[in-house]
C-alpha cells in the first residue's frame, strides 16, 4: 500500500535539518562492528569457522587472552545493533522528509531498499558473507510500511518482535546446552580455503553454503525488526537533538542501556559458550543503547570538534562506503586470496596483530573519509545508489 502524506507531525520538525550526534554515532558503529568481524576475518575457517564456534571461549589467563576477550566483549554484537537502531531512525528520517513533501509513502522508498538488496548481496558474494545489507533491506521494507500505521500499531509489533525474539533465542540456547557433541573445529580443507585458495573459490564456497552462511538474518529476524522500531521510536522521541530534552533521553538510555546491559553481559559471558546466543542477540542490544547514551554524553561535552570527531562524521556520513571497504581491506589482508596473513601472523603475533589490523583499518577509514568529502558530498557506494535510483 502507497499513502500519500500531509505535513510532518510536529515530532519530525527536527529532521529539516542534519544532526550532527546521529552521524558520529553511525561512525562509531561502523568502526565498532569491524571491532567483532575483524576476528571473523582472522579465525581458523573464518566466515565458516564461526559457525564451528571457532572464536574460542572468553579466556583472563594470560595478558593475551583477557586483552582479546575484553576487546571482543566490549564489542560483540554491540554495534552491529547500534547500527540496526541507527538505520531504523534513518528511515524514520526519510518517511519525515516524504512527509514534508508531500510524497507518498513508501512510494520509491521501495526502490531503494530493493537497491540495498542487490548491493547486499553483490557484497554477500564477492566479499564477506556476514554480510548485514540485505538483512537491513527486507526489515526496512516491513517498517516502512508500518510508519504509515498507528503508534500504538508499531508498539505492539515492537513488544511482539522482541518477545518472539527471546523466546527464540531462549530455545537455541537450551539446544545447545543439551547437544554434547564437540565443536569448535572446521575441516582441513576449509581452513586451507580460506588460508591459501584463491578469491573464485572462495565465491563458489559462498555460493554452495549460501543457506547455512545467510541463517543469520534469518534467525535474528525479529530482533532487526525490534531494532528498526526502536530507532524509529528514539528519533520521534527527540534522542538525537542537541537541546535539554534530547540530554535527558539519552542520560535515561546510558542508565539503562549500561546498568542493566553490562551485568547482563559479563554473566552472559561468563556462563560460557552456549550463551552466546543470548549474549549476541540478548544482552548486547542493552549494550547499545547504553553506547548510544555514554556517547551522546561524551559529544555533549565536546566544545569545539576535533579530528577525531570530524573523522567519525565523516565515516557516518559514508558508512555504506566505510561498511563495504573496510570488508574488502580485512579480505585482502586475512585471506589467502590477497596476502594470508591470517595463516601466517597465527600465534605468537595473535591476538595483537588482529587489533593492530582493526586500528589501522579505522585509521584509513577516518582519514580517508575525511579527504573524500572534502571533495564530493557523498560516498562513492552512495553516490552510485543515488545514480542509479534517479534512473
Amino acid at each position: 500500500m502507497t499513502e500519500t502524506l500531509g505535513a510532518p507531525a510536529p515530532t519530525t520538525a527536527v529532521s529539516a535539518k542534519r544532526l550532527a550526534l546521529l552521524d558520529v554515532l553511525r561512525g562509531v558503529a561502523i568502526l565498532g562492528t569491524l571491532m567483532t568481524n575483524v576476528w571473523v576475518f582472522t579465525g581458523p575457517g573464518a566466515e565458516w569457522g564461526v559457525l564451528q564456534g571457532t572464536l574460542g571461549d572468553l579466556s583472563f589467563g594470560s595478558v593475551p587472552d583477557a586483552a582479546e576477550s575484553v576487546f571482543r566483549l566490549l564489542a560483540d554484537g554491540k554495534f552491529l545493533s547500534m547500527l540496526t537502531i541507527l538505520f531504523g531512525a534513518g528511515l524514520a528520517i526519510q518517511y519525515a522528509s516524504a512527509a514534508r513533501r508531500g510524497q507518498p509513502w513508501p512510494g520509491r522508498y521501495r526502490w531503494r531498499a530493493l537497491f540495498l538488496f542487490a548491493e547486499g548481496t553483490v557484497h554477500f558474494v564477492l566479499v564477506f558473507a556476514w554480510d548485514v545489507l540485505m538483512g537491513y533491506a527486507v526489515t526496512a521494507l516491513l517498517v516502512a510500511t508500518l510508519l504509515t500505521r498507528s503508534e500504538r500499531a508499531r508498539r505492539r509489533v515492537m513488544w511482539w518482535a522482541a518477545g518472539t525474539h527471546l523466546a527464540l533465542m531462549g530455545l537455541l540456547t537450551a539446544a545447545l546446552a543439551a547437544d554434547s557433541s564437540p565443536g569448535g573445529k572446521v575441516s582441513p580443507e576449509v581452513v586451507d580455503l580460506y588460508a591459501h585458495g584463491g578469491w573464485a573459490d572462495l565465491i563458489a564456497f559462498r555460493l554452495e553454503n549460501a543457506i547455512a552462511l545467510r541463517m543469520e538474518p534469518v534467525l535474528t529476524f525479529f530482533l532487526l525488526l525490534f531494532l528498526f522500531l526502536l530507532g524509529v521510536r528514539l528519533f520521534r522521541a527527540g534522542a538525537f537533538g542537541a537541546d535539554a530534552a534530547a540530554r535527558r533521553v539519552r542520560s535515561r538510555m546510558l542508565l539503562w542501556g549500561l546498568g542493566l546491559g553490562v551485568p547482563l553481559n559479563v554473566a552472559v559471558a561468563l556462563a560460557g559458550p552456549d550463551f552466546f546466543l543470548l549474549g549476541r542477540y540478548g544482552a548486547a542490544p542493552l549494550m547499545a543503547v547504553g553506547y548510544m547514551g555514554l556517547i551522546g554524553a561524551v559529544v555533549d561535552r565536546v566544545r569545539r570538534p576535533g579530528p577525531l570527531t570530524n573523522g567519525l562524521t565523516a565515516v557516518g556520513r559514508t558508512a555504506l562506503s566505510g561498511y563495504v571497504l573496510q570488508n574488502v581491506i580485512c579480505v585482502v589482508v586475512a585471506y589467502g586470496a590477497g596476502l594470508g596473513l591470517a595463516s601466517r601472523l597465527d600465534g605468537s603475533w595473535h591476538p595483537w596483530w588482529v587489533m593492530g589490523l582493526w586500528a589501522a583499518v579505522s585509521v584509513v577509514l577516518l582519514v580517508g573519509s575525511s579527504l573524500w568529502l572534502r571533495r564530493f558530498s557523498a560516498g562513492p557506494l552512495e553516490s552510485v545508489q543515488k545514480w542509479a535510483l534517479r534512473r
